[in-house]
């Protein structure tokens, strides 16, 4: 009995800790994890995480920030301390919690302009925020640009009705994918970047650059584990596989879904993936691969090593995918019909938004979003209320209160597959855009789609429940600098009631702002 009590006890310490190692020099081996009720500080840090030095703007001095978890129903405290220092970089800041609804608190979203003025340096802002019926995988990121802050978020289920599936689901199974590049992103506005690499867990390699240290994904065999994708490229779509696997998809965006089994995702910028990975295979080492749309940029690369295994370079072959996920097959589990009539046309408020490029701008029917002096939410709350109200001009959307909303997004121009996120609700993709077909049975619903390439489209619904300004942009970084945007500002007439009151600190962030002198050269979206 004794040994057998010491066999379980060797199993349970694997499944808790051992599952997942980043393997970063800096700062720590094992991911920082922070609570609900927490505080992080934006600050400046040279890091190399693919061997290429670099200063980065980091959280708590780390790529990728630490992961902030959280159990259904939880209150979220989170204070955000600007200790931003080099001016190379953007000095101002903030912080959007992708993928949280916000309801009744639009003024915690985030985004500059829209919500509410950065965050100036050494100033704070307390983001008090609850999500009561939200579960899944999230993130949180920077609309300043595309140098380091961004990081994990998970709000656990305890009664999660796919729990059946899986063993292990904790800090150690989120696996974050992100682009990087060896030049600071204000440099790069404005030009056509390319990232140098793709890190897995915060770690990768460059063409032409040392052998740096990749992360490693430690599976004890017969094992079954819920990896939790978030894709936190600033512009790559990378195709994630990992060699002689398949994988379940159970979630998109922090929505379940009908269990789909793949042999490679497609994941575009800010997506997220929960998958199922059972440890059935020979004891040996895999490569766990994200290869980007882009040629120029070197593909992601990590190990899937089982217990036992020796510790050294897989030598698997990357063999073309038979079953890759396509969109429209995922269905959502819960209330899985969209909203309205089942017809194209037929919603209560039916938009659609045509996106083209002119020079170095992107244009949706015909405007060019330009971020506002004053915050929409600040607009409306001042008592604007109509569309030639608000500015900027062209770019906002009045939406009447409790309305069915299909919005088809038509992308003419270049620099696609355009991913298109929504902010404060999630929707329901009833036609993906590589798809002819609709879907108004079971579509799967998330807060991220593919808008698509020059001459593809597609159709989302959602419902007018959550009145404020909500931010509606591409995700590729660098086309929301060049105007892919507009707002979509739901029942102004009801946002003073909805979000009220705002707190004190919100009202002192412009004017903190205001009397902040730009210390980096002008342009690009944020800056006044």
């Amino acid at each position: 009995m004794f040994i057998l009590f010491l066999i379980v006890s060797l199993i349970s310490l694997i499944n808790a800790t051992s599952i997942v190692s980043r393997s970063q020099s800096y700062p720590l081996s094992q991911p920082a994890v922070h609570g609900p009720k927490t505080r992080i500080t934006i600050g400046n840090r040279i890091i190399a995480p693919d061997g290429f030095n670099r200063s980065t703007t980091l959280v708590d001095g780390m790529f990728p920030g630490p992961l902030i978890t959280a159990q259904k129903g939880d209150h979220f405290d989170i204070e955000v301390v600007n200790k931003l220092k080099d001016d190379s970089m953007f000095l101002v800041t903030s912080v959007h919690w992708h993928g949280i609804y916000q309801n009744g608190t639009n003024y915690a979203d985030e985004p500059s302009f829209v919500t509410q003025c950065p965050i100036t340096p050494n100033h704070s802002f307390l983001h008090s925020f609850s999500a009561p019926s939200q579960t899944g995988t999230f993130w949180y990121h920077s609309h300043y640009s595309c140098d380091g802050l961004r990081g994990a978020l998970v709000i656990y289920d305890p009664l999660d009705p796919l729990r059946f599936m899986y063993d292990v689901d904790d800090a150690s199974t989120v696996i974050t994918i992100a682009d990087w590049y060896h030049t600071v992103a204000p440099q790069l506005i404005g030009t056509i970047p390319v990232a140098q690499s793709i890190l897995i867990n915060g770690l990768g390699r460059y063409a032409g650059g040392p052998e740096s240290e990749l992360a490693v994904i430690n599976v004890l065999p017969g094992s079954r584990y819920r990896l939790r994708l978030v894709q936190m490229s600033c512009d790559s779509n990378v195709q994630f596989s990992i060699d002689g696997h398949s994988l379940t998809v159970i979630e998109a965006d922090g929505q379940l879904t009908e269990p789909l089994v793949v042999d490679q995702l497609t994941i575009y910028a800010a997506q997220r993936y929960s998958v199922i990975l059972v440890a059935n295979q020979p004891v040996d080492n895999y490569w766990v691969r994200g290869v980007p749309n882009s040629v120029q940029t070197f593909n992601g690369s990590a190990i899937l090593r089982y217990m036992g295994a020796p510790k050294a370079e897989p030598t698997t072959v990357n063999v073309p995918p038979t079953n890759p996920l396509q969109e429209a097959n995922l269905h959502a589990l819960i209330d899985p019909a969209a909203p309205g009539i089942p017809e194209y046309g037929r919603a209560d408020i039916n938009l659609t938004l045509e996106v083209n490029l002119t020079g170095a701008n992107f244009f949706v029917n015909n405007f060019t979003f330009k971020s506002p002096s004053v915050p929409v939410l600040l607009q409306i709350l001042s008592g604007a209320r109509e569309p030639s109200q608000l500015l900027p001009n062209g770019s906002v959307y009045v939406l009447g209160a409790n309305k069915v909303v299909e919005l088809t997004v038509a992308i003419n121009a270049a620099g696609g597959p355009h991913p298109i996120h929504l902010h404060g609700h999630s929707f329901s993709v009833v036609k993906s855009a590589d798809s002819s077909t609709f879907n108004y049975a079971n579509p799967v619903r998330r807060d991220v789609a593919s808008a698509g390439v020059v001459n593809q489209s597609m159709v989302i619904r959602w419902v007018t429940d959550n009145s404020g300004p909500w931010f509606l942009h591409c995700h590729i970084d660098w086309h929301l600098e060049a105007g892919l945007a507009v707002v979509m500002a739901e029942s102004p007439s009801d946002t003073s009631a909805h979000v009220s009151p705002v707190p004190y600190e919100w009202d002192r962030l412009c004017p903190i702002y205001d009397h902040y002198p730009p210390t980096v050269p002008e342009g690009g979206l944020h800056l006044h």
